[in-house]
């Protein structure tokens, strides 16, 4: 949230301030302070408001996420784990051997992570600055968390926790579509819940979480658009999901998630 403002402020302030980022948590060094996209959250919906606005400069120091909050950490490598699905099969593979020692912020799993994350974003970056093609595979399981971020007005799940469910959601949505093996799903499924224990999906409907979702940047004259895994390393964008399907697998989610 702190580079996110802070980037969007840089941008705005006398038409454009240099800018450097100094990330101190784990989803922030593996990405949302690579690559310049900068947002600020309304009701409505998750960062409506931003600019495309690159750091001169993003310092992350893996020995700064030692003092950080067990929660705060857990959230980080749920953006991890999506690196792995949409473009890493190696290191989707290493978390499944390795995830414990990651979680336990060993120093050689921390150091071998946090720059292939920074690797793969700054590679789709460099190709798709202002997400309108490639980059849009970043947001893989993103559609569906940031209705649960925007449904519980961003009180309840931190951004990780909410992208975690958002990607069990997508995995499961790409099955019934024909798109994904149900085995890759259930890897997808087991690995992010072997982070740790989600915050409940309680006191939530399916209607209501699908009006954060038409409101999704992503979405296109109101259709709702989704990245879907087709296997692990590779993830497709259908610009065209019914919203029946969504609707479908909001339900079976709230029904095993509570």
């Amino acid at each position: 949230m702190v580079g996110d403002v802070t980037g969007f402020v840089a941008a705005s302030f006398l038409r454009g301030v240099r800018l450097v980022q100094v990330p101190t948590t784990l989803v922030a060094q593996v990405d949302s302070a690579i690559g310049g996209k900068t947002g600020v959250n309304l009701p409505e919906g998750k960062n409506l408001v931003g600019a495309f606005y690159p750091a001169s400069r993003v310092v992350a120091d893996p020995e700064s996420l030692q003092s950080l909050p067990a929660r705060e950490y857990r959230s980080g490598i749920y953006e991890v784990i999506k690196y792995g699905v949409i473009a890493d099969v190696e290191l989707f593979k290493f978390l499944e051997g390795c995830l414990e020692k990651l979680a336990a912020r060993d120093p050689g799993a921390v150091d071998w992570v946090i720059p292939r994350c920074i690797a793969a974003k700054a590679a789709v970056v460099s190709q798709d600055e202002r997400e309108s093609g490639l980059r849009v595979m970043l947001n893989f399981g993103h559609t569906f968390g940031h209705a649960l971020e925007a449904a519980t007005r961003y009180r309840r799940y931190l951004h990780g926790e909410a992208v975690g469910w958002g990607m069990i959601a997508a995995s499961r949505l790409a099955v019934k579509k024909g798109m994904m093996a149900p085995e890759d799903a259930r890897r997808i499924e087991e690995l992010t819940l072997r982070v740790g224990s989600l915050p409940a999906l309680t006191r939530l409907d399916a209607k209501r979480l699908l009006a954060p979702m038409r409101a999704d940047k992503k979405a296109r004259g109101g259709k709702l658009r989704f990245v879907l895994p087709v296997r692990i390393g590779k993830v497709e964008v259908r610009d065209v999901v019914e919203a029946r399907e969504a609707r479908e697998v909001w339900k079976e989610l709230l029904r095993s998630g509570e």
